[in-house]
């Protein structure tokens, strides 16, 4: 359980770093603890939009269907945190969104490559 735990923490600082690069590059905002909580909601967010959406992908065809719309959905839905969160609106939050995802990215290749860790991020989709 301790093992999970520090995970969730970890991968969320992750995350949160992220999107405070992001936030910092695109609108000069400089509040990693307001990046850590957005980070959080976002993620929320993203779990109760595909977990509902994974209640019907067992269905042949409509599950699959489903299963793209939940994405799609989510995504949209973790860009309108970001928006909801910092000033610029969708343009800058969807800039936000990329520049969080990218450094990110290069945080876990960068950690894998020295084996430090093995994980995702928690906020940020697809990672």
């Amino acid at each position: 359980m301790l093992d999970l735990l520090i995970g969730f923490v970890v991968a969320l600082l992750i995350g949160a770093f992220g999107i405070y690069v992001g936030a910092r590059v695109i609108v000069d905002r400089n509040d990693y603890e307001y990046a850590i909580l957005t980070a959080l909601v976002g993620a929320l967010v993203w779990w109760v939009i595909t977990g509902l959406f994974g209640l019907i992908t067992w269905i042949p065809i409509l599950g699959d269907i489903a299963s793209v719309v939940a994405s799609l959905l989510a995504l949209l839905a973790w860009v309108y945190v970001i928006n909801a969160r910092y000033p610029g609106g969708w343009g800058k939050a969807i800039g936000i969104g990329v520049v969080a995802w990218l450094s990110v990215w290069i945080v876990l290749v960068v950690l894998e490559a020295l084996q430090i860790v093995d994980a995702g991020a928690i906020g940020i989709p697809g990672l």
